[in-house]
């Protein structure tokens, strides 16, 4: 259940993104086919994210702690990029017209998102 949570939120966040960043663009002919190429991307982004960020973390410790963290928004930047470049290949319709509106998007993403997370828990609560 908090997957779902989580990817709801991912492309609700990565919707309100392409609304306030341009140079990110979701197509699709109807409101239905946009919403599936959301969660599709945000799954992508999600994965990518998973996978990729702990390793980069470790890898590049260093230039974390010389930039005092400032590294870390690049590297958002560079996997909001990669989640572009494998929506492509999958033919999804989702474009990142270059590294700024990358850079942008990585942060409005992760803001929205955060925001939209204390609003909604992940997880139900039981009595």
């Amino acid at each position: 259940m908090g997957f779902l949570v989580r990817l709801v939120i991912n492309a609700i966040a990565l919707w309100i993104t392409t609304l306030v960043v341009s140079g990110i663009e979701v197509g699709g002919r109807t409101g239905g086919n946009r919403a599936l190429t959301l969660l599709a991307v945000a799954l992508i982004f999600g994965v990518v994210n998973a996978v990729l960020k702990p390793a980069i973390h470790l890898i590049g410790c260093v230039l974390y702690l010389v930039t005092l963290g400032l590294f870390a928004l690049v590297v958002n930047a560079l996997l909001f990029l990669l989640t572009d470049w494998i929506a492509g290949k999958l033919q999804l319709p989702f474009q990142v017209d270059g590294f700024w509106p990358a850079f942008w998007g990585a942060i409005v993403m992760a803001v929205v998102s955060w925001l939209i997370s204390v609003v909604v828990p992940d997880r139900l609560e039981r009595s």
